[in-house]
């Protein structure tokens, strides 16, 4: 392992599922399997002593699920960024997850380059909003979100974290929910990606959100953003 590469765990009580993840992820030369763990309770363990960027968490396992597992691994000093994995058939596992401090998700059926797209972007800072998995499943869950609780907040609580951005941090903000990177954002708003940048840093501040993904979250639960938006006003 060198230095710059990505060190990533990866939980499933399958262990046929995470030799299939570690074939993938180690035939890559900027990542590197450090840690597997069947459950959740093994994670934990396992992410105390061993140092991780990233870790594919599944929501569903015997014993210790994703869900607390994930709360406490982001509790961890130094922690790692989680990543759920999961199906269109556990939308409250997903949003629970999200609330338990995951930074994206991705389902278990993605094809293999989407999984190490993931990996390498939740890892550079940015969510995993963009992935057009994670598009398919916000469009299926984000009903869900008005009201919902996701993330630990009030609605009310919600509409004031809104009220506190401007009309260009409302527009990033947009943009962001759409699954636009820095980049995209960038050229849509014609201003430069570090201005982006400090957009970004601005709207996670006043909102409260741990990152991206729980700001997006805000975005649809709130209304600021429907979820028939993804496909009829989604950037190209």
């Amino acid at each position: 392992m060198t230095d710059s590469q990505i060190r990533v765990a990866l939980v499933d009580d399958q262990q046929l599922v995470r030799a299939g993840f570690r074939m993938v992820i180690d035939s890559q030369p900027d990542l590197t399997v450090v840690g597997e763990a069947g459950d959740g309770a093994a994670a934990v363990e396992l992410l105390r002593s061993t140092p991780a960027d990233v870790v594919l968490m599944d929501i569903r396992m015997p014993g210790t699920d994703g869900i607390t597992a994930t709360e406490q691994v982001t509790a961890l000093p130094d922690p790692p960024k989680v990543v759920v994995l999961t199906t269109f058939d556990l939308d409250e596992y997903v949003m629970s997850a999200i609330g338990a401090g995951a930074s994206g998700f991705l389902l278990k059926d993605a094809p293999p380059e989407e999984m190490l797209t993931a990996v390498r972007t939740v890892h550079a800072g940015d969510s995993v909003i963009a992935a057009s998995s994670t598009r398919r499943l916000l469009q299926h869950v984000a009903p869900m979100l008005r009201g919902a609780g996701a993330a630990g907040a009030a609605p009310a609580q919600d509409d004031r974290a809104l009220a506190e951005l401007t009309p260009r941090e409302k527009e990033v903000l947009v943009l962001m929910a759409y699954g636009a990177t820095n980049t995209e954002v960038a050229a849509q708003l014609f201003v430069s990606e570090a201005t982006v940048k400090t957009h970004v840093g601005r709207v996670l501040a006043k909102t409260g959100s741990r990152d991206r993904v729980q700001a997006v979250v805000l975005a649809y639960r709130t209304g600021l953003v429907a979820p028939a938006d993804l496909l009829r006003d989604a950037p190209a």
